[in-house]
């Protein structure tokens, strides 16, 4: 008897393509014709026909940080959600969310929670049609649930990896670490102000605001879509610009050019990781869209999302697979290659153990 290959499973957070390749994706359940986008490792969404509808499906975790402050946090765990969904063109539609509360979160706490939640699902044009909502003994934050949003819409409106060209452009909005800077200036403000200022750090703050990517990609895909402009989404979230670019890249059986100096920075990420001596283009970045668009569409879609207030730049182009990934910076180039690890995560926590040790 064969014995099964051996799997490595990260020490934390997602697992890697390889593992997706050998455990996750040969074992997908039952086959159906109807599925228009099934599962792949960096795609954010799977897709499905229903009579004449394409139907768009994700799952992720209820992500509450009570350190946020519990308005703050409802607000991200929702857009963590839709975000994803967002990324297949269709507007979100239907939310189920079982909520595994812990112990200790009181009726007050979770008054905030679901009232920011049902808020924003307003704004969004949302709709909540099932869950489960229950308080246990060895749940705890901030994993507590997980949700699905599905979104609904024509079929010949959504986009997906699948349509990408060689040719598209490859345009980002708001630059890099956006997430990374936004929860570092959430959770550190005094950190901040010892090192950066008082001003710079409650500046700093509306980062976190921008952690989400509903309104840079149901902007983005009104100019057009496949043929007629976007013909893919992307948001970075672990590992950054660079894994986000990687992951799509994968998906869609292409190779890329990418011009880093064409990234747009803003000031007050590039001094947050300079401060906590993280790469931004590596590190965690929700918030960040990663568009392909075709380049008759690139430059109208720059325009109209700086009309809309999200900044946003043309940094590449999609190219023939054998070329591979590259990124050109100060006019040299390299190999892209996905960095597998985030370093957001090890600055976090060398900071939470630097404050405990200075306050102490």
């Amino acid at each position: 008897m064969k014995k099964d290959k051996i799997i490595k499973l990260p020490e934390i957070g997602k697992i890697s393509a390889e593992v997706f390749k050998q455990l996750i994706f040969p074992h997908l359940g039952a086959h159906r014709s109807e599925i228009l986008v099934g599962p792949q490792h960096g795609v954010d969404v799977g897709i499905v026909q229903i009579a004449n509808k394409a139907v768009a499906m994700t799952s992720d975790p209820v992500f509450i940080v009570p350190e946020y402050g519990f308005e703050r946090a409802a607000w991200f765990a929702i857009h963590i959600l839709a975000s994803d969904i967002v990324t297949s063109g269709l507007p979100p539609t239907y939310l189920a969310i079982d909520l595994n509360l812990p112990l200790s979160m009181t009726e007050e706490e979770l008054t905030i929670v679901w009232r920011t939640i049902d808020t924003e699902c307003k704004k969004m044009g949302m709709a909540i049609v099932t869950g489960h909502t229950a308080r246990y003994d060895n749940c705890q934050y901030p994993m507590v649930g997980g949700a699905t949003v599905i979104a609904v819409g024509n079929t010949d409106d959504y986009v997906s990896p699948k349509f990408i060209s060689v040719g598209d452009k490859i345009v980002i909005t708001k630059g890099p670490a956006i997430e990374a800077s936004g929860i570092f200036a959430t959770m550190f403000p005094k950190y901040l102000a010892r090192h950066c200022g008082e001003e710079f750090s409650r500046q700093a703050q509306s980062l976190f605001y921008q952690m989400s990517v509903v309104h840079d990609a149901l902007t983005a895909v009104k100019i057009g879509v496949r043929d007629q402009g976007v013909s893919s989404m992307h948001d970075a979230t672990e590992c950054g610009i660079w894994g986000g670019l990687h992951e799509l890249a994968e998906a869609a059986s292409v190779g890329m050019s990418v011009v880093q100096d064409s990234i747009m920075m803003d000031p007050y990420v590039e001094k947050i990781c300079d401060l906590f001596k993280i790469d931004p283009y590596k590190s965690i970045s929700e918030g960040t869209l990663i568009i392909t668009c075709r380049p008759h569409k690139a430059e109208y879609l720059v325009r109209y999302l700086h009309e809309n207030g999200i900044n946003a730049s043309i940094v590449g182009e999609i190219t023939e697979r054998k070329y591979g990934l590259k990124i050109i910076e100060c006019g040299k180039e390299r190999k892209l290659i996905h960095p597998e690890v985030d370093p957001f995560w090890k600055a976090f926590y060398n900071t939470l153990r630097e404050i405990k040790k200075f306050e102490e």
